[in-house]
This record gives C-alpha cells, sequence and structure tokens, in this order.
C-alpha cells in the first residue's frame, strides 16, 4: 500500500471550539463585509461578536441545551454566520439544510436529527419546516431578540465547549440514497480550516501586504462552505457573502476579492460571462489566445507571443472579475483543462482540492508552488493519503469524522474509505482517476444518487430502464428506455404507429416519459433534478454487455456507447 503524510501546521486545543476563531480576533479586525443599497458595508471583529452574543444570549433563554440541535435553512448570508456562530458558541449542534431541499429531504433530516429549534431565511420556509415535523422555536435569520440571562452565563457556555464535541450534523448522501447524518467535532472542523490556512499562507495572509480578501457563495449548509468560513474568520479574511453564483458574478467588479473558493462549474460561468466583457465577435480568438498563453504557463513552456488586441482584452476580463483576484481553489469536481489555462493568462492560478464530507471537505490540496496539472495537491497538514491495493484513495487524520448519526456508524478504523480511486505520484501528488461508488457529482458539486431517480423512473408502465448522467456536467440528464409490451398497448390506445419500433420523437410519448421524470425530480432538489432525456430506440441487455448478469447497470459501458445522444443532450 502506497502513502504520503504531511505534518500538521496547527493542532486544535483540546478546549477550543469554533466560535473562539472570533471571539479571540483583534476586536478591530474586518472579518466580514455586508452588501447594502451603498455598497460594501464592512464588519469588525467587535461588531460581529456582538450580535452573536445577543443571538446565542437568545437562544440559553429559550432554553437551548448544549447538544441540543437547532437546524438552519436559508441562502449564504451574513445572517446564517451570525446564527452558526451563535448556536455553537452554546454548545448547541447545527444541522444545516440547503434551500432547495425537497419537502421530502427535509422531512427525513428532521425526522432524524430531531432539532429542537431552528431558524429559517423567510416565513414560507418556517411554515415548511414546521409542517415536516419542526415543533419548537424556529425563528427567522436576524430576528431573534437578546434573551435574558447574564452575559456570564453565555461566556460559561462558550468556554465549557471542548474541541471533541459535537458541532454539526452534515447531510450527505449515502450509497443507499438515503441522506446520512455526518458528524463532524469542532476539532474536525478546525483541523481541516486551520491547516488549510496555513498551507495556502500566500493566499489568506499574502506577503505583499495587501490584505486577502473573498467573496464566499457556496452554500453554508455544504461542510465545503462552513470550512471556507471559519477559515477565513480564523485567518482574518474580509469576507463578503452573496446568494447566489448570480450574484457572485455581478458583485466581483465592486468588492475585488483577492481569492475565491468554488467549483469548476463557477469557473465555466466565468469564462462563459467573458463573451460580454469583451464582444461576441472577438470573443473566440480572444479565449484560443488566452487558453495558449495559460497552458504555456502551467507546463511551463515557451510562452506565445501575445498582441496588443489580446493584451487590451486581457485588461477587460481582469477587470471583469474585480481586478484583484489572484487564486481560485476549486473542488467538488474535475476541471476541463482549457478553463485552468484561461484563467492562468488572467495572472489568476487555479488550485486543485479533493475533499469529502466525512473528512471535513479537506484531504488534499495544490498550493502557490506546489500546483501540478492533472493532480489535486498534496495531503493537506496532518493528512495521510494511501492507495490501497484495489486502487480505493484511504485518508488518515484529525479532520475525520467520528461517525454517522446517531450511534457513529461507519467511523474510520483506522483509514477512511473514500469510494474513489486514485494514484499517488512520487512527489506525493494525488491524482483522481475514477469513483468506485456510484454517486454523480456535476461540474457545480453537487452529488447525486443516480439510483433513487432511476427506481422513480421505472415505476412508470412504459419505462424499461432509465440512466442517469452527470459525471462533470453542468446538470443531470437521462437516458430511458421502453416497454415493448406495455408499448404496444399505449400506442394502440393512442393512435400511435410504432410498426417501425420505438417512436423516440414522438411527443405523446415524449409527454408520457416527461410525467415519470416529473415524479422522480418531485423526490430531490432542483439541482439533483433530471433536466433533459432522451428515449432510446431500444432497451439495454446482458447480451449486448449493456446490464451484468444480474441485470445491474453497466454506466461506464452506456455512457460509451451512447457519448453522442449524451452530448446532445448538453449541446443547446
Amino acid at each position: 500500500m502506497r502513502e504520503y503524510s504531511v505534518a500538521p501546521l496547527v493542532e486544535p486545543a483540546d478546549d477550543e471550539g469554533l466560535a473562539d476563531a472570533v471571539f479571540e480576533r483583534d476586536p478591530d479586525d474586518v472579518v466580514f463585509s455586508r452588501k447594502t443599497a451603498d455598497g460594501w458595508l464592512d464588519v469588525t471583529a467587535r461588531e460581529f461578536t456582538t450580535e452573536v452574543r445577543e443571538v446565542a444570549n437568545g437562544l440559553v433563554s429559550a432554553g437551548i441545551e448544549p447538544g441540543d440541535r437547532v437546524l438552519v435553512l436559508g441562502r449564504t448570508s451574513y445572517e446564517w454566520s451570525v446564527a452558526d456562530f451563535a448556536a455553537l458558541s452554546v454548545g448547541a449542534v447545527v444541522v444545516p439544510v440547503y434551500p432547495t431541499s425537497s419537502a421530502e429531504q427535509i422531512r427525513h433530516i428532521i425526522a432524524d436529527s430531531r432539532p429542537v429549534a431552528g431558524f429559517t431565511e423567510t416565513p414560507e420556509q418556517r411554515e415548511l419546516v414546521a409542517e415536516a415535523g419542526l415543533s419548537g422555536h424556529c425563528w427567522l435569520l436576524g430576528e431573534l431578540a437578546e434573551g435574558e440571562v447574564a452575559d456570564e452565563e453565555v461566556d460559561r457556555r462558550r468556554a465549557a465547549v471542548r474541541a471533541d464535541d459535537l458541532a454539526t450534523i452534515v447531510y450527505t448522501s449515502g450509497t443507499t440514497g438515503v441522506p446520512k447524518g455526518c458528524l463532524l467535532t469542532h476539532r474536525n472542523v478546525l483541523a481541516a480550516a486551520a491547516n488549510v490556512v496555513e498551507l495556502l499562507h500566500e493566499v489568506f495572509r499574502p506577503s505583499s501586504g495587501e490584505p486577502a480578501s473573498t467573496l464566499l457563495f457556496l452554500p453554508l449548509a455544504h461542510v465545503y462552505g462552513r470550512v471556507t468560513q471559519f477559515g477565513c474568520v480564523w485567518a482574518g479574511v474580509r469576507t463578503g457573502l452573496v446568494g447566489t453564483p448570480a450574484e457572485l458574478l455581478s458583485a466581483l467588479p465592486s468588492f475585488g476579492p483577492t481569492f475565491l473558493v468554488g467549483v469548476p462549474y463557477l469557473l465555466e460561468k466565468i469564462r462563459k460571462a467573458a463573451r460580454t466583457a469583451v464582444g461576441e465577435a472577438a470573443f473566440p480568438a480572444v479565449d484560443a489566445a488566452a487558453v495558449a498563453l495559460g497552458h504555456a504557463r502551467r507546463h511551463k513552456t515557451d510562452e506565445p507571443e501575445a498582441s496588443a488586441d489580446f493584451g487590451a482584452a486581457r485588461e477587460k476580463l481582469r477587470a471583469a472579475v474585480g481586478g484583484r483576484l489572484r487564486y481560485f481553489v476549486a473542488g467538488g469536481a474535475s476541471l476541463e483543462p482549457s478553463t485552468a489555462d484561461f484563467f492562468a493568462a488572467l495572472d489568476v492560478e487555479v488550485l486543485g482540492a479533493y475533499g469529502l464530507t466525512e473528512a471535513s471537505s479537506a484531504v488534499s490540496m495544490s498550493a502557490p508552488g506546489a500546483n501540478r496539472p492533472g493532480a489535486v495537491g498534496r495531503p493537506v497538514p496532518g493528512t495521510t493519503v494511501a492507495i490501497a491495493d484495489d486502487g480505493e484513495i484511504l485518508v488518515r487524520g484529525d479532520q475525520l469524522f467520528p461517525g454517522y448519526w446517531p450511534d457513529r456508524a461507519g467511523a474510520p478504523a483506522p483509514w477512511l474509505a473514500s469510494g474513489d480511486v486514485g494514484l499517488l505520484d512520487d512527489d506525493g501528488f494525488l491524482h483522481i482517476t475514477g469513483r468506485r461508488k456510484e454517486i454523480i457529482v456535476t461540474s457545480g458539486g453537487k452529488n447525486v444518487v443516480p439510483a433513487p431517480l432511476e427506481d422513480r423512473v421505472r415505476l412508470h408502465p412504459l419505462v424499461s430502464n432509465c440512466v442517469v448522467v452527470g459525471e462533470g456536467r453542468p446538470f443531470v440528464t437521462a437516458l430511458i428506455t421502453v416497454d415493448s409490451a406495455a408499448l404496444a398497448g399505449w400506442a394502440e390506445a393512442h393512435g400511435v404507429d410504432c410498426s417501425d419500433g420505438v417512436p423516440v420523437g414522438d411527443q405523446r410519448l415524449l409527454r408520457e416519459i416527461a410525467g415519470a421524470v416529473d415524479g422522480a425530480n418531485a423526490l430531490v432538489s432542483r439541482a439533483e433534478s433530471i433536466r433533459r432525456f432522451a428515449v432510446l430506440p431500444e432497451d439495454f441487455s446482458v447480451e449486448r454487455g449493456q446490464l451484468t448478469a444480474s441485470l445491474r447497470l453497466r454506466r461506464h459501458v452506456l455512457e460509451a456507447e451512447f457519448q453522442k445522444t449524451i452530448s446532445g443532450l448538453y449541446g443547446n
């Protein structure tokens, strides 16, 4: 078994909690920045901790005890962060929920985690969680009034929090499709956040003297966004919070971040938006020149001579991303190489990363001066990565979760088996070569379990089989086959001619199949839903190698065989 270890740069103290990251900062340090009608308003550590203390006081006054679960549902926002830090500071356990979650997903999370209170962004969401089973207090984010307990009691509760206390339960897709509650302690998240900050010292604490700043748009319901938040507070980064990627694109010029943390999908959106900055007609030539220049820079070969026109276009593109952007940490999915080349030409270094919810999102990461094309970096400090004999990536470190809620099942002993396949090169860089588990990761970093969608689609009488597609792509699609016997009866009843085989373009048939897809989509959030589908002219078979002997889908075979059809689904 091949392995590579990196010594920790930071080891959390036993009595350290996540909220200490801001309470112990210089009170005059800027930690957040709020978007207002008049521009960006900086928030100091003193101002932030005052608001956190007020909400924490309200939570204690409402009877929230250490270990109680508190649900938070809403888009990324300053108010979300206040509620998060407040709950953690009094020993409560935060249960984040995506605002795009379906009613069925919310019901499962509430029934499983049994929160005693919650926060939502809107009154409609508050009604939704009440209908889903939340019977305790539920406040709107930013509206919890100050409580009546003494400040000394709030301080005592914060001082009592220990590194190994449970901090959060993050629901992540399991191989069965039922979301599982991943337990993360204060130590897990602190070890991940602080060691990433120290590894990326030049990103979080630039030697140039220019203060680091970032716009955080990742969902705080996702561990990637939460760990980024804590790392930025721990490092003293000026952090602007925006609710969606669409808001991020419009906020870049006015905020001017020095780095961003996100998923490859965002880089693709920024690259596409560049057409507006330089003009539709000029963009193809600018894009080609940028890719050529960036490729030479990333692979350290001779750079092509750039034209004056490209130089002017490049300055427009730099201005479109705020003028100061130097780094983009990209995790969650694979990145198409030409996109990394494009940004390298704009003096933006893309740092590949790899992580899992069960490892507090941090397994390996590239860094300035240690960034190899095609790799996802070396192990994060304090982490050992090994490659098992069958190629599976194994992980060990302080950031590893203690198990799944409620009984800590699945705890690593001593290795966390990632379910992914990779290799370590001679210099310790990790390369992802495949996935063992049947979980799709879109280019936006969303984990999608295909089986529940496929199972629900197959419930329709006309459907014989369904395979969901979307790995590394912007959204989920599906290939669907029709049951020949059911089709014959349906066609006769509807006057559809099937003499030449399955009428894959018949609108009546497509509407029927669309109903099956709609039923499956009701189970999941929009980000996980099937956006487009194609009906195939014949069913899958064991004989053609499309199914195993036990009739399981051979996904890699189907995706290769129907590559042209799949490309068509993403072609417009």
